[in-house]
């Protein structure tokens, strides 16, 4: 208990309670959010009496970002706009962005927590593989998967090529298949169907359109 003239002010350690050191029972029950809001005229609680000495200490993500890029949410085919938030060349925040005519700032669960797709611990990498009857996925550099995967459509174009079909000139090949992301730009779009249409695939799809 500390004296103040002729009051004793009594003291409490509530450091567990937001507060750095020790307080007098005044602080401590103005910092109750029940008394801020039946003195104050956020009667309602949704304003300064719900804060809290932790909670007007805490800075959000997007305060300390060094630059916001515009981005697509990559889940769905709706194409909602993103705010992509960077600081020391590190993702910190994705957020909804206000100027997207489609999204108009809003964003579904998956897309808000899209911020995890780009920084979480569960995200790879690297390339992993798994052989024929194998039960172990296998570490691969890029450049040797992308030269299997080069090998593959070559291979299955062959085996799938048709000239003509009951006598009509075709020229296609049923080896593979198309299907696109919904988040694919119209140039992307344009650029994978020209390869696959100069490849002789005819099964050229995309998820926004199913």
């Amino acid at each position: 208990m500390r004296k103040r003239g002729s009051v004793s002010v009594p003291l409490f350690r509530t450091g567990a309670l937001g507060y750095p050191g020790p307080v007098s029972i005044r602080t401590w029950i103005e910092g109750w959010p029940i008394y801020r809001q039946l003195t104050t005229a956020d009667r309602t609680a949704r304003g300064p009496a719900a804060r809290s000495a932790a909670t007007a200490r805490l800075i959000p993500r997007v305060a300390i970002a060094d630059k916001v890029v515009k981005s697509v949410c990559p889940y769905c085919a709706v194409g909602c706009g993103q705010d992509v938030y960077v600081s020391n060349d590190r993702v910190t925040q994705i957020e909804g962005d206000p100027d997207s005519p489609v999204s108009r700032g809003r964003l579904c669960p998956k897309g808000s927590a899209s911020l995890q797709l780009t920084t979480g611990d569960a995200r790879l990498y690297r390339v992993l593989y798994r052989p024929p009857g194998g039960t172990r996925w296998e570490s691969l550099d890029l450049e040797t998967a992308m030269d299997m995967i080069a090998d593959r459509v070559i291979d299955a174009r062959r085996k799938g090529w048709q000239w003509d079909v009951d006598g009509v000139r075709t020229r296609r090949t049923l080896g593979f298949a198309s299907l696109g992301g919904a988040t694919l730009d119209n140039e992307e779009n344009y650029l994978i169907k020209k390869l696959f249409t100069a490849l002789g695939a005819i099964q050229v799809e995309n998820q926004a359109r199913i």
